[in-house]
């Protein structure tokens, strides 16, 4: 590719910036980055998603300004800008859930305000956008709110199935298994508390590893 030829908005490269994170540089699972969320808003599944396309789109945008003014900010006064940057796009994520999902908003209560010191959101603005282009930063930011969505939608799949009988608050396990309808089945509520989240993360973590042994320690 000549110099002046442009690199194709989603070329190979750019692609690999959006899904790298879903498997090989998972935030969570391979970086062990954002676990405290998956305490805190998977117990149900829905709240779970709004979480995570709520950290997708910060993470995204954040990156997206802060490699807009990457070149105008002092270095001294970086971490000042980047939370500036993030607080405002956390408090209009906010005012858009209240608007829009209200009852999820009350779920999620105080953990939709501390996406402002996710880990995730911070070290991809430190680690990639002050020092790359605008699109790849938009694309890397939107991955890796997705891939770290991913371990919390399915780390709320099996919390409120298997603690609740539920998904989305629609029935799954029929109700005529259960033993007070004189079946065999009760649910689990130890899925409901908040170490199961960690195991699951585990788990997960576990069965990743296993298929990728380029990332087992030696």
């Amino acid at each position: 590719m000549s110099k002046n030829e442009k690199e194709p908005i989603f070329s190979a490269k750019n692609l690999k910036y959006l899904t790298s994170p879903f498997s090989a540089n998972n935030p969570v699972i391979v970086q062990i980055l954002g676990i405290c969320s998956a305490l805190a808003v998977t117990v149900q599944l829905k709240p779970a998603i709004v979480m995570a396309l709520s950290v997708a789109v910060v993470c995204g945008f954040a990156n997206l300004v802060m490699s807009l003014l990457r070149n105008g900010v002092p270095s001294r006064i970086r971490i000042i800008v980047q939370l500036v940057v993030i607080a405002t796009l956390v408090i209009l994520v906010d005012q858009v859930l209240k608007a829009f999902v209200y009852d999820v908003s009350k779920q999620l209560s105080v953990y939709v305000g501390l996406i402002i010191t996710n880990c995730i959101v911070m070290g991809r603005v430190e680690a990639f956008a002050l020092g790359s282009k605008p699109w790849p930063s938009f694309l890397d930011g939107i991955g890796n709110g997705l891939g770290y969505g991913l371990i919390l939608v399915i780390v709320a799949f099996f919390r409120e199935l298997f603690g609740a009988g539920t998904l989305l608050g629609f029935r799954i396990i029929p109700e005529s298994i259960y033993a007070s309808e004189g079946g065999f089945y009760s649910n689990c509520g130890i899925m409901l508390f908040p170490p199961m989240a960690l195991i699951i993360v585990g788990c997960i973590i576990w069965a990743h590893r296993s298929w990728h042994k380029d990332l087992q320690e030696k």
